[in-house]
């Protein structure tokens, strides 16, 4: 039996839009799209949520988004600043939560918060930690004029849960002596660690929400191998992961130096799409997503390029990842001339995105 422990997760809303929208008041309520103009290749880094409702998203080709929404404001990001607020908001976080603070990505963090409610039973615990997250929205709110959405419960898998309902600006508590009956409705991908591969082969096995991974009596085991073990008892909601307050691996990337220079296109894209697919497994298996692609390409004089693009939503899928590469090498027209080396790496790291879901009951906190 785990001691008790009161787990926030805190999720900026559109985060990368809503600097922009702050900068410019002008912009506010307007539909805010951050990526290349529709009139040029490029792509979708990230939407307000008002372009959110035309069918915008984030890694969607800027001519479909303009098609989608003709209004909306398109902005070129301005990654300087969204590091240099993100730096400011987890200042402010840490006069709440200390240096129990793990940052997983440039707007999204866990804080324990354990040792700042009285003792008592796990519930309870939960309930007394509601003024102090109110109390952080408020003053991210306040001073940085920036909404923050937070989920609160047990551990870090089920506060990631429940920060994935009511954004924008919401605030939602999943209680400990609950968690079993949340869990049931939700899909088998709202579990921390189940990708696409993994759900589909659950699928096979007709486990499709949690309730079946709940309720299946045989071993998980044949469908996700030795992780069988550890899924099950996460559809429980159980999970004694500890907050990670070291250091991270920060970038996964891969590359190939060929025997002769070459700019030969189909072998250059047989590479990406090698190097994509090894990054893609490489993430997957430690359960993380990238918010930055990059390429890297060197000639023969080894002189050596680097070009990237970020994006507000983190992506693992290989597909995405080889469609960013090959939208760098050709928006920035790096194989005028044959390479020596070519490579893709992604960074900007952050745990795999829980799917947007509804609440299979009345929301206990809400700001």
């Amino acid at each position: 039996m785990h001691a008790p422990r009161v787990i926030f997760h805190m999720d900026m809303d559109a985060f990368y839009a809503s600097v922009e929208q702050r900068d410019r008041p002008e912009w506010q309520g307007k539909p805010v799209i951050v990526g290349a103009p529709p009139d040029r290749r490029g792509v979708v880094c990230a939407a307000s949520y008002e372009a959110r409702k035309f069918g915008v998203r984030s890694a969607m080709p800027s001519v479909t988004a303009g098609r989608l929404c003709p209004d909306g404001i398109f902005v070129r990001p301005r990654m300087d600043a969204y590091r240099d607020e993100s730096r400011a908001i987890m200042s402010l976080v840490k006069t709440f939560a200390g240096e129990l603070v793990q940052q997983v990505s440039v707007d999204e963090a866990y804080l324990e918060v354990t040792d700042r409610v009285p003792p008592g039973e796990p519930d309870a615990m939960l309930e007394a930690a509601l003024p102090i997250a109110r109390e952080i929205k408020a003053t991210i709110k306040a001073q940085r004029q920036l909404t923050a959405t937070i989920g609160i419960a047990p551990n870090k898998l089920l506060a990631k849960i429940a920060s994935s309902n009511f954004k924008p600006d919401g605030l939602t508590l999943i209680k400990d002596s609950e968690k079993t009956a949340f869990l049931r409705p939700l899909p088998v991908g709202a579990i921390h660690g189940v990708g696409k591969v993994t759900e589909q082969g659950l699928l096979k096995l007709g486990l499709k929400t949690v309730a079946d991974l709940q309720d299946y009596p045989g071993d998980l085991r044949s469908a996700v191998g030795s992780w069988g073990n550890e899924l099950r008892r996460m559809a429980f909601g159980d999970d004694d992961r500890p907050l990670d307050l070291g250091d991270d691996i920060k970038s996964v990337s891969a590359e190939n130096t060929f025997l002769k220079d070459t700019a030969h296109r189909p072998t250059l894209r047989s590479c990406l799409h090698e190097q994509a697919e090894d990054i893609a497994t490489r993430l997957r298996k430690r359960r993380l997503a990238a918010r930055t692609i990059q390429v890297k390409v060197r000639y023969s004089d080894f002189t050596t390029l680097t070009r990237q693009v970020s994006v507000d939503d983190p992506i693992d899928d290989e597909r995405l990842i080889y469609r960013f590469a090959c939208w760098l090498l050709a928006r920035h027209e790096l194989v005028k001339r044959p390479l020596r080396l070519i490579g893709v790496g992604v960074s900007g790291l952050a745990e795999v995105t829980v799917r947007q879901m509804e609440l299979p009951f009345e929301v206990k906190a809400r700001s």
